[in-house]
């Protein structure tokens, strides 16, 4: 690891100005970036810890929906969402292990974009607003490709907040040795239609499954999806799975999330 200057900003302003700073990164868990930094593959000049914000911690619901501080952890969010997001909790308590959970945080893992991360399928799933120092911005605008989003230079995400749905469930494939999902679906059922949200499967990172969700949106059942097929164009392939094995995948946890969201 390269020798480096840290700072733990107190204000969301703060943090901002630390960060125009030539060669400066922000941290938030650290769960990525701490690594890359030990291999060398990434070497900021300075580090700029979000974890200081407290105006970026903390779980509450609002009139929009629930919203979740950027800086919040991935075990606070399974505890203080079960209550309003049952869904969005199960979640976040099935990230990683337990050292990633009480270290991890959403906006960490939504402004890295890992193509095969939980909370992505949960944002984009719940049609979630990311909030940015600058701007609201949809999910269906912020997830643009792999380890790829809206940010802009010098934006940084403060929270996100989640319309809750009628019905949810996620359910993902563990790769055994990381515990990220060699593919994750997240379905989310609200009045006006349902949400089918796809991780670890695609090289263009989290994506909707629209030919699912237009089954889904007229009867919310499993066998909707029966007669559906997902293409293995753009899907992964490593030695954890095919591409056509992980777009079967797709569609076999589509429906057991439909089941289990009942």
């Amino acid at each position: 690891m390269h020798n480096f200057d840290f700072v733990k900003p107190a204000t969301i302003a703060d943090a901002v100005k630390a960060l125009s700073a030539e060669g400066a990164q922000a941290l938030s868990g650290g769960q990525t970036l701490t690594p890359t930094m030990k291999q060398r593959l990434a070497a900021p000049s300075l580090l700029v810890s979000l974890t200081g914000i407290a105006e970026m911690k903390g779980v509450c619901m609002g009139d929009d929906g629930l919203s979740v501080g950027a800086a919040t952890t991935h075990a606070t969010v399974a505890k203080e969402a079960a209550a309003h997001y049952p869904a969005l909790a199960a979640l976040a308590g099935g990230i990683g292990d337990p050292a990633v959970r009480n270290r991890g945080t959403i906006g960490g893992s939504i402004a890295n974009n890992d193509p095969a991360a939980c909370y992505p399928a949960g944002v984009l799933g719940s049609g979630a607003t990311v909030v940015t120092n600058r701007r609201r911005i949809a999910a269906d605008d912020y997830f643009q490709g792999m380890f790829s989003t809206a940010l802009e230079e010098g934006e940084i995400v403060t929270g996100v907040t989640f319309p809750v749905p009628e019905k949810a469930a996620y359910v993902k494939f563990n790769q055994p040795a990381s515990r990220f999902a060699l593919t994750g679906v997240f379905v989310a059922k609200f009045k006006d239609g349902v949400r089918v949200a796809v991780t670890g499967a695609s090289n263009n990172g989290v994506f909707r499954w629209a030919e699912a969700e237009k089954a889904l949106s007229s009867n919310f059942a499993a066998s909707a999806v029966e007669g559906l097929t997902v293409s293995a164009d753009d899907m992964i392939g490593d030695l954890h799975g095919t591409p056509a094995y992980r777009a079967n995948l797709v569609k076999v946890l589509t429906k057991r999330a439909v089941a289990a969201a009942q």
